[in-house]
């Protein structure tokens, strides 16, 4: 049991009714799991304010209610506090709740449009091959000491942030790296702590929409937030926006680049390819100088290794243990390769918009593969100029493209293809339509030459296909090896 008035420090408040030096078994914020004597946590979401329910919430026997608007509950026994901000307010309960678990355990958190996936699982391999014990939370799993669970956002409810943060620092790790996203920080999931590392990898316009933000200005600010939360910010000064991040951030500022001057500066970068891997190398100019080679393709896999490099170099990581890291390191779905052919290389990435699909096809031709294929689709139930935008990418940027079905949702996968060809065939760029996605990347093994570079784009680290409802299992390293039985070829 906790004291309320405990659970309650450092927010601020009005006690509306009641104790605060009563006490409560539990936190919870879901009207479906009030318990008896809990702390109930009132929350306005897109579609749902549990505001509404303060009657249900109260018959249920919560002992004490947060709320951030006047509620009717004349004959209420308990206590009622009010706040300004009652998804901040949950954040630093929780935190309290479980005891500020980040005051035990190095918080890095890694916020920007592109390269935290891959980041936060080079920072983890870096700092492990220095002896550290380090958890991770991001977009495909939360990485405890003894469990590796399914992610559902980039970035979990703050209750359940503060949760794994308190069983990582039981299970005796020394570091949490954890990707933050902007909804993240708009909605104060990571309030309640102080990063001791925050991150800006890069910003380009995305997740401007219904139910995300209503503007890139937004979205920056969301961003920028994360600056002042933290003890040491470590930023990539070659974006355009690095200087709006740093200015007015409270934290120590450290740079890293290649076109710009700072801390960490990468020059001589080299890109070749060996077999079916494609790396890249580079010098490292600044507080940590050395050769260092990434098996991954590409400028911004230098970016995302002086990333990881700048965070391991402030606890110590020697550039022995951080090459050992840049090329050892695998990321799910994040241009993953997969042998497949002799003499062809196939890459599973998450690519599932125009951005990130031109960025990874410009990449792969500085590899001059023999032919350049692409296969992909788009998902349902969202926008169709994101349909429009990846036919005309592909098209123009591939030797070959493969449209087939990804996640169609409520959409007839034929009707989605349809949209991406409207454009695609207004580039010249040839074309195959397959629907069926197993048999699209059948055809694609069939057709596969050596020196081809072949990517299978749009589902990366996802390991189902959702249609009418219903997510089938469909994970593409699965279909690959079937696919290769079948066909009796090995990889």
């Amino acid at each position: 049991m906790k004291k309320i008035m405990e659970l309650l420090e450092g927010l601020k408040y009005e006690v509306v009714t009641g104790d605060i030096n009563s006490e409560v078994d539990k936190v919870i914020y879901d009207t479906r799991k009030v318990e008896d004597n809990s702390l109930f946590i009132c929350i306005k979401g897109a579609n749902f304010d549990s505001h509404d329910k303060i009657d249900e919430i109260i018959e249920k026997g919560a002992g004490c209610i947060v709320v951030s608007k006047d509620v009717e509950a004349p004959d209420y026994k308990g206590t009622i506090i009010k706040v300004d901000d009652t998804r901040l307010a949950l954040s630093i309960i929780s935190a309290n709740y479980f005891g500020n678990p980040a005051s035990r355990i190095k918080t890095i958190g890694v916020t920007g449009t592109k390269g935290k996936t891959t980041t936060t699982y080079l920072v983890k391999s870096m700092l492990e091959n220095a002896g550290l014990k380090v958890g991770l939370i991001g977009t495909i799993e939360i990485i405890t000491a003894t469990k590796r669970i399914h992610s559902v956002n980039t970035t979990p409810e703050s209750y359940v942030l503060q949760e794994y943060l308190a069983q990582m620092a039981d299970e005796g790790l020394d570091a949490v790296v954890m990707e933050v996203s902007s909804q993240a920080l708009m909605l104060n999931r990571v309030g309640g702590f102080t990063f001791d590392i925050g991150v800006f990898t890069n910003l380009e316009s995305d997740h401007i929409g219904p139910n995300e933000h209503s503007s890139f200005e937004e979205y920056r600010d969301c961003k920028k937030l994360l600056f002042k939360r933290c003890k040491t910010g470590i930023f990539n000064v070659d974006d355009g926006n690095a200087e709006y991040m740093m200015n007015g951030a409270t934290c120590q500022c450290i740079k890293y680049g290649i076109e710009k001057d700072g801390d960490y500066k990468a020059s001589d970068i080299k890109y070749f390819r060996e077999d079916k891997s494609l790396d890249a190398s580079f010098k490292l100019n600044g507080e940590v100088s050395g050769d260092f080679t990434i098996d991954m393709p590409g400028k911004f896999s230098v970016y995302n290794a002086l990333t990881a490099i700048a965070i391991a170099h402030e606890f110590g990581v020697s550039n022995e243990n951080i090459q050992k890291a840049l090329m050892s390191v695998k990321v799910k779905g994040r241009v993953e390769r997969v042998d497949v052919k002799p003499g062809a290389t196939f890459l599973i990435d998450y690519a599932h918009n125009a951005m990130a699909l031109s960025s990874l096809l410009e990449t792969l031709r500085i590899y001059n593969p023999e032919r350049l294929i692409c296969l992909f689709g788009c998902g349902g139930n969202r926008s169709k100029e994101r349909r429009y935008e990846m036919g005309e990418v592909s098209g123009q940027m591939a030797d070959l493209s493969i449209v087939t079905s990804d996640n169609p949702r409520f959409e007839e996968p034929e009707e989605i293809i349809e949209d991406i060809l409207s454009t695609l065939v207004h580039t010249g760029g040839k074309f195959v339509k397959i629907t069926d996605r197993k048999e699209a990347i059948k055809y694609a093994i069939e057709i596969a030459e050596a020196g081809d570079i072949v990517v299978l784009a749009g589902k990366g680290h996802e390991d189902y296909q959702e249609i009418k409802g219903v997510k089938y299992p469909m994970d593409e390293r699965v279909v690959i090896h079937d696919l290769l039985e079948e066909m009796n070829i090995n990889g």
